[in-house]
């Protein structure tokens, strides 16, 4: 029973930890040069941040609806808006330095744009560990402190560390072990009972 509750905690630290490595290879700035790896980074990366929004929907599946219905609208608001971002600032931006050879007004616009979305993404995310924490503090009483206090921290740092290094990389890690912390604190499933009846 403790092996599977540690395992299923890791299984939420995952999705920040993959992130984490993500931000060691990433640019730290977008230039001709830079931009072919800066495409296709953000390509690579589509599928991986909507797994932080997956990892806070199933942080609440136990929590009462009054905490459960916002915070999972929210993680979906998230999975949207910041992979608008990548999309956005990452792949079209990347694009098109690229194809100009130059990081021109036109880039410039679509950093703007990205910013936004970026922005409202990044909201989200902090609403939903916002009512994460509040749902596990219901349960786990004092042992949700921990974890609240990393995750909420890392939450404020994501609105303007994205993942570059060195406090993205940094805020990645330490959302990893908010959640884990997090999922830890909260009680063990009830054991499964067997259909027999001796």
């Amino acid at each position: 029973m403790l092996h599977s509750r540690w395992s299923r905690a890791a299984g939420y630290a995952a999705p920040g930890l993959a992130l984490a490595a993500s931000g060691l290879a990433h640019p730290l700035a977008l230039g001709p040069a830079s931009a072919p790896w800066w495409t296709t980074l953000h390509v690579v990366l589509l599928p991986v941040f909507p797994l932080l929004a997956v990892a806070q929907w199933l942080l609440l599946s136990s929590a009462p609806a009054a905490l459960r219905r916002p915070g999972r609208l929210a993680a979906f608001g998230f999975a949207a808006f910041y992979g608008g971002l990548d999309a956005v600032a990452g792949i079209a931006a990347g694009t098109v330095v690229h194809t100009e050879h130059a990081v021109t007004p036109v880039t410039g616009a679509v950093f703007g744009i990205g910013d936004t979305l970026g922005h409202i993404g990044a909201l989200c995310f902090l609403a939903a560990n916002a009512l994460i924490v509040a749902a596990v503090a219901r349960e786990a009483s004092w042992r949700a402190a921990p974890g609240a206090a990393v995750l909420l921290a890392a939450s404020v740092s994501f609105f303007d560390s994205h993942i570059f290094w060195p406090r993205g990389v940094l805020t990645m890690l330490v959302v990893a072990a908010g959640m884990f912390l997090l999922a830890a604190a909260r009680k063990p499933l009830p054991a499964k009972t067997s259909g027999s009846t001796g």
